[in-house]
């Protein structure tokens, strides 16, 4: 695991030649553990170099060769080692045989220049009389970087344990000293319970022997009446000045300087920078502190607390360390109330949150003290990011009844937003909050408006938007009666929260309200989140460009006022706009990574999670996309704020019913509708409207659909929300069209119709811009429009097309009328239909998207009439558009969808464009059906599914993709990933 330069050993090498060639003189210079003796065993091992006589030579093990051996006259490759333990006499013989290197010999000796009787000089004070032939080189060694470390520690420990956080823990403690690192990850590898890549278990699994045994004996070298200064080092456990050290000993300035002599010369401690002193291996601080009797170590912590106060600006943290190991509780607690406020007002909420959670966590700390700490904890818990153990922590300490009320009910109401924004866990902070507005209203005013403000707050499931609006007056009042600055602005924040979600008129101009210019820190944070949460709904509206404005002023002034939490929620809000907006180039990746750096908080990246289960569905990724929609169990989809849930409820059932799972469908649907109509906020239904009332269409349940249609027109009214609008158009043409399929009457002029809405849905988009839901909704228009001249031209009756739900594809085989979501070879008849053939259905795909309508009343289930019948020339610019379509999706990424539009344009291209007769010849190239079908395949989709999608039975599908592996050579689905990607 300890590896050379290359450019070492073939500086050597080049001296082992042949017997002329010039003798070389390598001096290998490296603290102990850095590699020197590894080093002379590769330049013994050199592969390439010719056979001169290997002679090693241990200074002060063995005494070396004798005068006589030591000047034969032959080639020979000299490997000394550990010159500094060399005495005078052994010194003298080594001088004598690298004055005397002969042609076509070289030497390499290795020392510890922190060992070496003369400084500098590690063939003591002696000249050297060089040879004039001879080449004199100096090779220092030098610790390993991070980077190196890191991969010692995947040589050692594998994948799981080489974390980030335990590589920089490493290379931390042990200085990147290659002895250390190899013998501390061999300790670490045999740690019970396995390692998991934590700091925490690198600091549990102590000093490596070797190290501790070097460091202590040369401790037990400095003259005892010296040893402090060595003491206090290691009780400050970093580099420190020579006063500083000389005041932590107790020696006094002039002692103290010469003990540090004493410590530097007998390489106990070593300069670490200029004026700087310390262990050369941070680790080694622990094997001397461990050696100390008590009272040494408390007399030396206390005086370590009182020389860094001293230091500017002051590390209260580790003041309070020393305070607390001297035994000084009181100065300890004190001293950890300034390190956490110091921290925070840096806008270090993290290290404020281990140091409180730490410190609260502790058994019999007073009262007063708890009082102290535990508001300071949960306020930067609200602010940064919390873990579950703050959470927990807290929990404990509500219930604590020596609490005073108002301390009692701050950290109720921090509690009780921590559980609602940070947990997932709305119903029982909801609880929470409501108990502190009550306990605060007497006692603390201005937290028990901020109380009321967050009860304001309208996305979590389960409470009426009225209740929420009844909150808002009451928050308001209180706001206002406080005369407190920051908490009228929170109160605003959430007005504007509220009111943009529901489209009031009025949200608007409350976002111009909002104190953005305020010099009031705690003004500027409320004004943060305000921004966010404005720019959140507008997002969820369908104002994309206003949204990104909102969300870049709110981004830049949360970083700048220290409002972790809210910069991490809207980065959850610009994922979501980047989906909408078909910027999806690198968005999995952006998920991911925001998955990853949430790890220990996963509800903050439900965004992420919802926006990769929507990408996942496109791709036809169909596996991956169930678990990211259901967050990968981290927690339940039931604790999402009810837009992203019912975002995430219209892909599952739209996964459910591609996979004729119209049952399954159907409840889902009714499930999440009742979600959003208990709620109130009719705008969230965007998302989730199309896929639910198809669901409920085609399990045979059109009241319900109609009721469905009907609750979201009228819920919304006239407001502005761009995106429902183009949703409820949506709706409409999937209710139409169902309605038209199922009808023996009057088919035709429903599906033009329902063809006439889905462009009017698809315009909508376009004005946005929502490009996948644009391209959905126009692929829609052409597969009715499609249906409706087969109707026209074969007319009704068992022989018809569309009757028969068979016409032949662009290959010639008779495939059902297609199916722009998921019809499948014969599929079995879908609960509460009439048993007719497949027909037409609807491109299940991700949640719709914004844009203007001319919506009819509110009340209306559908539009004022058909649109005209097209002429036989007039299909001619359907097909452009859906293979337009097609483009738009594959441009996109999105294969599956782009893979169904062309198999809805092969059922009438053949017809109206023509084609030579028979089949072009494939030999040694995959078809375009073989490519198609194996793109799908290698996404993830089952051969089944596949055949949804295409319209194929599962027996093509086989068929195609055994084609393909042959022609590719592949001997598995993922072995065609791999051969699909090398294909130019």
């Amino acid at each position: 695991m300890i590896t050379t330069c290359g450019s070492v050993l073939r500086s050597f090498a080049r001296a082992l030649t042949g017997p002329r060639a010039e003798p070389v003189l390598m001096f290998v210079e490296g603290a102990a553990g850095e590699g020197k003796s590894h080093l002379l065993q590769e330049l013994a091992d050199l592969p390439d170099a010719p056979e001169p006589a290997r002679r090693w030579w241990r200074c002060g093990a063995d005494g070396g060769p004798s005068e006589e051996d030591g000047n034969r006259p032959e080639a020979t490759l000299w490997l000394v080692d550990d010159v500094h333990r060399a005495d005078e006499d052994e010194l003298r013989r080594l001088r004598g045989v690298l004055e005397g290197l002969e042609p076509g010999s070289a030497a390499a000796v290795a020392y510890r220049p922190e060992e070496i009787p003369v400084p500098g000089l590690p063939l003591g004070g002696t000249p050297m009389a060089y040879p004039d032939r001879l080449t004199v080189l100096t090779n220092r060694l030098a610790p390993w970087d991070e980077e190196r470390v890191r991969r010692a520690t995947e040589e050692a420990l594998g994948g799981s344990g080489c974390t980030a956080e335990a590589v920089t823990r490493l290379h931390e403690r042990t200085g990147g000293v290659p002895r250390v690192v190899v013998d501390l990850l061999a300790m670490v590898r045999e740690q019970w319970p396995a390692f998991t890549g934590t700091a925490a278990e690198v600091d549990a699994a102590g000093v490596p022997p070797r190290l501790a045994e070097l460091v202590l004996s040369r401790t037990h070298a400095v003259p005892p009446e010296h040893r402090p200064v060595v003491w206090a080092a290691a009780v400050l456990d970093g580099p420190a000045g020579r006063d500083e050290l000389a005041a932590v000993s107790g020696l006094g300035a002039g002692t103290g300087t010469a003990a540090l002599l004493r410590a530097l010369e007998g390489a106990a401690l070593a300069e670490l920078g200029e004026g700087r002193y310390g262990f050369a291996v941070p680790l080694a601080a622990s094997a001397v502190r461990a050696t100390l009797p008590g009272p040494v170590r408390q007399d030396l912590h206390r005086r370590a607390a009182n020389v860094l106060s001293r230091r500017q600006p002051v590390d209260w943290a580790a003041v309070a360390g020393h305070h607390r190991a001297a035994g000084e509780g009181h100065r300890w607690l004190r001293a950890v109330e300034r390190a956490a406020e110091a921290a925070e007002a840096s806008g270090r909420h993290e290290q404020a949150i281990t140091l409180l959670e730490r410190t609260l966590a502790l058994p019999g700390l007073p009262p007063q003290a708890r009082a102290r700490l535990a508001p300071l904890l949960a306020r930067n818990a609200v602010t940064g990011l919390r873990s579950d153990q703050t959470v927990e922590v807290l929990a404990q300490i509500v219930q604590d009844a020596a609490l005073p009320p108002a301390v009692r009910g701050e950290l109720r109401l921090d509690l009780g937003l921590m559980l609602c924004n940070q947990m997932g866990r709305s119903h029982e902070g909801w609880q929470v909050l409501e108990v502190a507005a009550g306990e605060l209203r007497d006692v603390r005013s201005v937290l028990a408006a901020r109380a009321m403000a967050a009860l304001v707050t309208p996305y979590w499931p389960g409470v009426s938007v009225d209740i929420h609006r009844g909150w808002l007056i009451q928050a308001v009042a209180a706001a206002d009666d406080s005369g407190d600055a920051a908490m009228r602005t929170a109160v605003l924040a959430n007005h504007v929260g509220l009111a943009m979600s529901c489209a009031d008129p009025e949200a608007w101009e409350l976002v111009e309200q909002l104190p953005v210019q305020s010099t009031d820190p705690a003004c500027l944070r409320q004004a943060a989140r305000g921004l966010c949460n404005a720019a959140d709904s507008a997002v969820w509206l369908g104002f994309y460009e206003r949204g990104a404005d909102l969300l870049a002023a709110g981004r830049d002034l949360s970083a700048r006022s220290g409002a972790p939490y809210t910069e991490h929620s809207a980065m959850g809000t610009r994922l979501l706009q980047q989906w909408w907006t078909g910027r999806w180039l690198g968005l999995d990746k952006r998920c991911e990574d925001f998955v990853a750096a949430t790890a220990d908080m996963p509800f903050i990246a439900s965004d992420a999670y919802v926006v990769r289960g929507l990408l996942a569905v496109a791709q036809g990724d169909w596996g991956e996309a169930r678990s990211w929609l259901s967050q990968q169990g981290t927690f339940g989809t039931e604790k999402l704020p009810v837009p992203l849930g019912a975002a995430a409820a219209g892909a599952v059932i739209r996964l459910a019913l591609a996979r004729q799972e119209v049952t399954a469908a159907a409840e889902h649907a009714r499930a999440a509708w009742k979600v959003v109509a208990d709620k109130g906020v009719w705008p969230w239904a965007a998302e989730l409207a199309p896929w639910a009332v198809e669901a409920l269409a085609r399990a045979g349940d059109g009241a319900g659909a109609h009721t469905m249609v009907r609750n979201f027109a009228q819920g919304l009214g006239r407001r502005d929300a761009p995106a429902a609008r183009a949703a409820l158009v949506w709706s409409r043409a999937v209710l139409t069209e169902t309605e038209a399929e199922a009808s023996a009457e009057g088919r035709r002029s429903g599906l033009l119709e329902a063809a006439a809405l889905y462009g009017e849905a698809a315009a909508a988009y376009g004005e946005l811009p929502r490009p996948y839901s644009q391209a959905l909704t126009a692929e829609g228009a052409a597969r009715c429009a499609i249906a409706a001249d087969t109707e026209g031209a074969s007319g009704p009756g068992p022989n018809a097309g569309a009757a028969s739900g068979q016409v032949p594809d662009a290959e010639g085989a008779s495939v059902p009328v297609p199916d722009a979501e998921a019809a499948s070879g014969p599929a079995p008849t879908p609960e509460g239909t009439s048993g007719r053939a497949p027909e037409p259905k609807r491109a299940s795909g991700p949640v719709p998207g914004s844009g203007e309508s001319s919506a009819p009343a509110p009340d209306s289930g559908r539009s004022s009439g058909p649109a005209p019948a097209p002429e036989e020339d007039a299909i001619l610019p359907v097909l452009a558009e859906l293979e337009a379509c097609a483009q738009r999706f594959t441009d996109l990424g999105a294969v599956w969808d782009a893979a169904r539009a062309r198999a809805l344009l092969r059922t009438r291209q053949p017809v109206r464009r023509g084609r030579p007769p028979g089949r072009p010849s494939h030999a040694d190239q995959l078809s375009p059906r073989e490519e198609e079908v194996a793109q799908l395949a290698v996404s993830g989709l089952t051969n089944r599914e596949i055949a949804a999608t295409l319209h194929l039975s599962p027996r093509t599908v086989e068929q195609h993709i055994a084609g393909a592996m042959r022609k590719t050579g592949a001997l598995s689905r993922r072995d065609l990933a791999h051969r699909l990607d090398a294909t130019p």
